[in-house]
């Protein structure tokens, strides 16, 4: 196993055997069957470029061995910064093939995270694009490169420059190595086959190894519970290498069943109507806050969205009201709230779940062997129908971060379960509800506000499209409540306003916010969740500035 990572101990890797999570073949002997099962089945699709499944079976023979041929190695570390394009999907089932783990990275890194992953992981090589808006990718990872010698490979979606090696042209140029170079390479399926990375809107995320029994077990039972079948139709307008639209089914799990992937490079909303339109989506993956713009943008009347099934909403929490109004513009879709994290657990809304638990609930786990505790801050489970902090182990959760066995000390309890930081109670129907992230409350001199609990009220206002509450620094009480807030077209909003709509809700006069800010659009983490980082930043220079 590589070093760095956290095994499994051996009793549960038996069990998860046993009961048949665990099948003991690597990402590339499991996607092996299905390409040539549905060899002839268009998979994938990327603007005028498509793909069968024989297709990206060819294409990635050719490329795993290319990339072998310029210095490759079974277990290397490999950085993909790549954007919602085919290649994404093509170097993933290469590397698979060789046993190469991608680490995934987003188009948006910079040098602070790209040099990170690189540094905690050991990478040899890095695939970026030429480069993305104004932004050139080409000498910042050749800094890395200078600062970190044992990244070998640059590798470009682009003209190659001096010390860079073409993407395209080791997809394309026939490879002077023999098949048999991939058939001997002997894959252990509980190394991982990629390194995801740990949420959260702070610091450099941590590099989570997802094993190739766990990934492939994580996509197949996600798969069915979203009801993906061979004729299902994915678009992908989230970014590709999150383990969301990787595997939870994501492309891993459409694949698995012989369905299509249509990628979408951007997430205006008119273009993601044309290319559903275009192309009958039966499935979408969002998170609320592009379900919110989704469903006011004002040309969603223009197209024929009949095909929609399903809307797979994860990330944060979403409030009834968004899924209520979806479901009335598109009443074919079913909004399919889940809460997975790419440290493992994965619940779901099923859809055979009463109407009141789809609208308040984030689901429940997907596997019998998913164990589920809710703690409090001395590590005891809270009474049934009390908020804890979740802490969960299971046959995809991880063990530990890699290479961190300090902070893995404070991340896992003893007995191995993962304290992930979210707040939940369990509802009467055995589904689950997010009631925050540990760290995401108000301390209002000594009374903590839950910023999720006063989100879901604003939320109710006429007036308001989207809501973030966050603290702001006070002299007195340490801390007080600022509400952001993005407004519908053509309405206003006082604080005034805001506090007399929430007094009528009957709520404690100390949860109600003391500042309101109008903002066109909320910052955004490199995950694609409202960074309240930033917005705590921003209304604290404000308030220094005034206070002047």
């Amino acid at each position: 196993m590589l070093e760095g990572v956290v095994p499994f101990p051996p009793e549960f890797a038996k069990r998860y055997r046993d009961r048949g999570y665990w099948l003991d073949r690597s990402i590339a002997a499991e996607f092996d069957v299905v390409f040539k099962r549905f060899a002839a089945r268009t998979a994938l699709i990327d603007g005028e470029r498509r793909y069968t499944y024989a297709d990206i079976d060819r294409i990635t023979d050719n490329l795993a061995l290319n990339l072998l041929d310029i210095g490759l190695q079974p277990l290397d570390r490999v950085v993909p910064v790549l954007p919602n394009v085919a290649e994404f999907v093509l170097l993933y089932f290469a590397l698979q093939k060789i046993s190469g783990i991608p680490i995934a990275a987003l188009v948006s890194h910079r040098y602070a995270e790209i040099s990170q992953f690189v540094a905690l992981s050991g990478a040899t090589a890095c695939v970026y694009p030429t480069a993305q808006g104004d932004f050139q990718f080409g000498p910042m990872v050749e800094r890395i490169q200078k600062k970190m010698p044992a990244l070998k490979l640059r590798i470009v979606l682009g003209n190659a420059g001096p010390g860079e090696h073409s993407l395209k042209t080791l997809i394309e140029q026939p490879a002077r190595l023999p098949r048999s170079a991939l058939s001997n390479i002997k894959i252990d399926p509980t190394d991982p086959c990629i390194f995801q990375l740990s949420g959260g809107t702070t610091g450099i995320p941590k590099l989570i190894p997802r094993t190739h029994n766990d990934y492939a077990y994580n996509s197949k039972t996600a798969s069915t519970v979203c009801g993906v079948t061979g004729d299902s139709v994915l678009l992908l307008a989230l970014p590709i290498a999150h383990n969301l639209p990787l595997a939870c089914p994501g492309i891993q799990g459409y694949f698995f069943n012989g369905g299509k992937v249509v990628l979408s490079p951007t997430t205006r909303p008119e273009e993601l109507f044309k290319l559903i339109q275009a192309h009958r989506a039966t499935h979408v993956k969002v998170v609320p806050a592009l379900l919110i713009r989704l469903i006011n943008d004002p040309s969603i009347g223009n197209y024929d969205l009949s095909s929609m099934r399903l809307i797979q909403s994860g990330g944060q929490r979403m409030q009834p009201e968004v899924r209520l109004r979806t479901q009335q513009l598109i009443p074919t879709v079913f909004v399919q709230e889940n809460f997975g994290m790419s440290e493992g657990l994965i619940m779901f809304v099923r859809l055979d779940d009463p109407d009141e638990v789809k609208l308040n609930t984030c689901g429940r786990p997907v596997c019998a062997d998913d164990e589920v505790k809710l703690c409090d801050d001395d590590g005891a489970e809270v009474a049934p129908g009390q908020t804890g902090e979740l802490c969960c182990r299971g046959p995809y959760t991880l063990r530990g971060y890699f290479g961190v066995p300090e902070y893995n000390a404070r991340q896992f309890t003893p007995d191995g379960f993962y304290r992930s930081g979210d707040l939940m109670r369990q509802h009467p129907s055995g589904n689950y509800v997010v009631e925050g992230r540990k760290k995401d409350l108000i301390n209002r001199g000594g009374e903590k506000i839950s910023a999720e609990e006063i989100e879901n009220l604003i939320l109710m206002h006429p007036a308001v499209q989207n809501i973030a509450c966050v603290p702001m620094p006070d002299p007195n009480l340490g801390e007080k409540m600022c509400a952001f807030v993005i407004l519908k077209r053509g309405k206003s909003l006082t604080l005034k306003e805001l506090v007399t709509f929430l007094i009528k809700k009957e709520i404690a006069k100390f949860k109600l916010p003391e500042r309101l800010e109008i903002l066109p659009d909320f910052p955004v983490s490199t995950f694609g969740k409202v960074s309240k980082k930033i917005l705590g930043e921003q209304i604290t220079v404000k308030l220094a500035a005034e206070y002047r």
